[in-house]
């Protein structure tokens, strides 16, 4: 059930419920990519240029820029510009707080399915 303080704004907005969940679906697929969640977590060590972020990940610039773009749409990441350069950081007061809830679930919940792929048990 979506929370009633998000369906009243929404509804004061036009929005539909429907409308709704189609915004989760695009937030929580924001975090279904690989590459996002690897830009993610780098940016949890600090800022970084596109390069930085190239260069740390090897990925090329066109992918980085394409899933940065992304990560921006949805406010996980935010951009300082300084003279020619430009900054990326991650959401501090939102996505870094759910990155480590995310982070504690794993451990405490998620890491047995390793040891499954790896012919473990739980």
């Amino acid at each position: 059930m979506i929370s009633k303080t998000i369906l009243k704004n929404a509804h004061k907005e036009g929005f539909k419920e429907e409308e709704i969940y189609d915004t989760y679906k695009i937030f929580f697929g924001t975090l279904v990519s690989q590459p996002r969640l690897k830009i993610i977590n780098l940016l949890r060590e600090g800022k970084k240029s596109v390069s930085d972020i190239m260069n740390k990940l090897k990925m090329d610039q066109t992918s980085v820029s394409h899933n940065l773009s992304r990560l921006k749409k949805c406010d996980f990441v935010s951009v300082e510009t300084k003279g020619k350069f430009r900054y990326y950081k991650i959401n501090k007061e939102t996505i870094k707080p759910v990155m480590e809830i995310i982070d504690k679930h794993m451990l405490q919940h998620c890491i047995h399915m390793l040891r499954e792929m790896r012919g473990g048990r739980r």
